[in-house]
């Protein structure tokens, strides 16, 4: 019964979240956790042994998130099943960001389209952290498409991953194991022994979401490209080990091989050049339709994955059943 009434909170949660999205005035627990991991932050990033103290960041934020989500939910679910479920739904609802992605993709391609490369350029440095005063229209696109496709996985279907095998309880575990991750996971002097637990608590949580998402956007999206599956899958799995994080190649590499495009290349951060691994084959220049087709990719993936999630707890009600 759990089970289903998971199943069924996961839908509830990926339908009103599709529709709706997070409403602009309501305070987002996203924030609140943040404001505890930056408080948090502030009396522990000091003096020696700041890898210890960043394990001890890691397990009070999760922690104190996953029990309060745990405790709401329960409480839900003592007054009544279909309120539990309802509840359930909300919190999940509110831990996946469909509706939010495609409006910040859609703010830069608006402008985009219109010919206000300026107005694109401050758009997007909402979403990403480089410079992008100087960016030209397939670099600003670039950087939308990039920002699409990983967060498909941190942003969608990772919670949705954990809400699967924990309800609403795991969403909020993972929430706050990837606000860590955004926070204090930077590899620079100040963060990089106190934000190495949440970067590697991060990559642990996004290792089989990020490459079932990576995957499902191979075999059950619209492709651009000319070459044959066999082809584009390969060029995946090598293209994706190229990127910097373990896990954000293989979104960023599925999608460059589906829509025919090339990601990666020369970025700049506070004037500091870096360059990324090229990932994909550039049968098509970037343009700004890549945007929307990115978007599209996104919507349908998420169908997929939940698809896919509800098809497994479905056979396993049905073989805990026959059991009984």
């Amino acid at each position: 019964m759990f089970v289903l009434a998971h199943l069924i909170a996961c839908t509830i949660g990926v339908i009103l979240d599709r529709l709706i999205g997070d409403p602009p005035k309501m305070p987002h627990p996203v924030r609140w956790i943040g404001h505890f991991i930056q408080w948090l932050t502030i009396g522990l990033n000091k003096g020696q042994f700041r890898k210890t103290k960043g394990l001890f960041l890691v397990l009070l934020v999760v922690g104190v998130t996953t029990i309060v989500a745990y405790l709401i939910v329960i409480a839900a679910y003592q007054i009544g099943t279909v309120f539990g479920i309802l509840v359930e739904g909300v919190l999940i609802a509110i831990a996946l960001a469909q509706k939010s992605l495609q409006q910040a993709a859609m703010d830069v391609y608006t402008p985009l389209i219109k010919g206000d490369i300026k107005e694109a350029q401050v758009k997007l440095s909402w979403i990403v952290g480089r410079d992008t005063d100087q960016l030209s229209v397939p670099e600003v696109t670039r950087g939308v498409v990039e920002t699409v496709s990983e967060n498909t996985s941190d942003g969608i279907t990772a919670p949705l991953f954990w809400a699967f095998l924990f309800g609403a309880t795991g969403a909020w575990m993972y929430k706050a194991v990837n606000t860590l991750d955004s926070m204090v996971a930077y590899k620079n002097e100040k963060y990089g022994d106190f934000g190495f637990v949440a970067a590697h608590t991060d990559d642990f949580f996004n290792y089989i979401p990020s490459r079932v998402t990576g995957f499902l956007m191979l075999i059950g999206t619209k492709k651009e490209s000319m070459h044959t599956f066999s082809y584009r899958y390969k060029g995946w799995l090598k293209d994706a080990k190229k990127h910097p994080s373990p896990n954000s190649g293989f979104l960023e590499a599925a999608t460059a091989y589906q829509l025919a495009i090339q990601l990666g290349g020369t970025n700049s951060y506070k004037g500091i050049i870096s360059e990324r691994a090229r990932m994909g084959v550039p049968e098509i220049e970037l343009a700004p339709r890549h945007i929307k087709l990115a978007i599209q990719q996104m919507h349908v993936v998420t169908i997929w994955f939940w698809l896919a999630g509800a098809l497994i707890g479905g056979i396993y009600i049905v073989i805990t059943q026959s059991w009984c």
